[in-house]
């Protein structure tokens, strides 16, 4: 049963001759799946590899490694072994640490599959977590069978998501197979741990198979989850060009689709989700403001910001930062602004190289009150009022890089040269250019 379940799995998704690589913890689990992949491999005819993790935070990890060595030499099997270090005192907890390291190894594997061995009670206990987080139907979904990860090159397969933990035990049983236990796994501490060890036990007692069900809600939150995508897919069209979210295209849609649509806009860039207090407030300014109303809402690493009727997701500026001072390099960065400008040597247009010279050459972003003359004979205008007519977002003003001679502002990205400092024709200047 156990091999004709990977096996059915891999028909669907893995194609001839793939590079599967397994994440081998040495557990129950692994080792129960590692051995289904030794049965199939001729049949399927796939290159099989295993990975294994070393957190260093049991004293017996060395076995572990150790042993998963051992195993994988008897089956003529690579192994690479993968040591991490990881903080006990990390802000986010030694699980999430421990997550976030492996998946930093899995990230940069060579490989077209890396299969996991989550089985359907990870699947029902995943589901109690996300529920009691307060999540949607994508948090509900909990684990997916496949799963295509940003940034990783393998995609993430789990052939026993339709296995649970009993029927690996008595498969590994049956076939005499030895693992390792991990004795923290057993630390109810840690909130997996509690409802495998307290909760799930007490909830067969009173609904038998309540792991298997609610595996199956899972499986029905996930078509939920799809369909919800389908349909921000459907709204994006026409609300959605490159970085832009059309905010009355938003105010158009009922309250749960356009949050639906936002949160897909969100997705799309590669943000994680805010609390649902700080996405309603989002919406609901996005929504409600005026086509001229400035609004900035913070979404944890990233704020929306509403301009010109559209929303836009921006990263947190840089931290405050002295200007830096220019000494004739090619390429300056300017940590203030978080970009780099090139100098590019020119004849008869940018900044009079003579001048520059002569002077104290500084580079940073605005701090208020600055003026500038952008045309010859022209007055001398603010800059806050050509940042306006020019169009430049809000957020890019806060970081816009700006260049001063002898506390004179003489440059300003997106704008241009100080007039009086201009090269003339046939004159060697300087050209600051904005690196991508």
């Amino acid at each position: 049963m156990l091999v004709a379940e990977v096996a059915d799995v891999l028909a669907r998704h893995v194609f001839p001759h793939a590079r599967l690589t397994l994440a081998l913890s040495g557990g129950l689990d692994s080792v129960v799946l590692l051995h289904a992949l030794l049965a199939l491999r001729d049949q399927h005819a796939f290159d099989l590899r295993t990975v294994h993790v070393h957190h260093g935070l049991s004293p017996h990890a060395d076995d572990w490694a150790g042993f998963c060595r051992e195993l994988c030499a008897t089956h003529a099997v690579e192994l690479s072994i993968h040591r991490v270090q990881i903080a006990r005192a990390d802000p986010a907890g030694i699980e999430a640490a421990a997550r976030r390291e492996r998946q930093r190894i899995f990230a940069g594997l060579d490989a077209d599959f890396l299969l996991t061995a989550h089985q359907q009670d990870d699947q029902a206990e995943t589901l109690l977590l996300q529920l009691l987080r307060g999540a949607g139907p994508k948090g509900l979904a909990a684990m997916g069978e496949v799963q295509r990860r940003p940034g990783w090159q393998a995609v993430q397969l789990r052939p026993l998501l339709g296995m649970s933990r009993s029927d690996l035990l008595l498969a590994a049983q049956e076939q005499e197979l030895a693992w390792v236990d991990d004795e923290s796994n057993l630390d109810t501490r840690y909130r997996r741990n509690a409802l495998r060890q307290q909760v799930m036990p007490l909830l067969a007692q009173h609904f038998p198979g309540a792991g298997r069900t609610l595996a199956r809600a899972a499986a029905l939150q996930a078509d939920a989850a799809d369909l919800l995508d389908d349909l921000a897919r459907l709204d994006a069209r026409e609300a959605i060009v490159g970085d832009r979210l059309d905010c009355a295209a938003l105010a158009r849609l009922s309250t749960p689709r356009a949050r639906n649509l936002l949160r897909h806009f969100m997705e799309q860039h590669g943000q994680a989700m805010p609390s649902q207090r700080r996405l309603d407030e989002a919406l609901h300014q996005l929504r409600s403001a005026h086509n001229d109303a400035r609004v900035r809402v913070n979404l944890g690493q990233v704020d929306v910001w509403r301009f010109r009727g559209g929303a836009y997701l921006v990263p947190e500026a840089p931290p405050r930062a002295a200007p830096v001072r220019w000494q004739g390099e090619a390429t300056v960065w300017v940590p203030a602004a978080g970009l780099s400008v090139r100098m590019e040597r020119v004849n008869g247009a940018g900044l009079k190289e003579a001048a520059l010279e002569a002077c104290e050459v500084t580079l940073g972003v605005r701090a208020g009150g600055e003026h500038f003359r952008p045309h010859a004979g022209g007055p001398r205008r603010s800059l806050k009022n050509l940042l306006q007519e020019h169009a430049i977002p809000p957020w890019q003003r806060e970081r816009l890089p700006l260049m001063w001679c002898d506390g004179r502002l003489v440059w300003a990205a997106g704008i241009g040269v100080e007039a009086d400092v201009c090269a003339a024709a046939g004159e060697a200047g300087v050209l600051p250019l904005v690196e991508p």
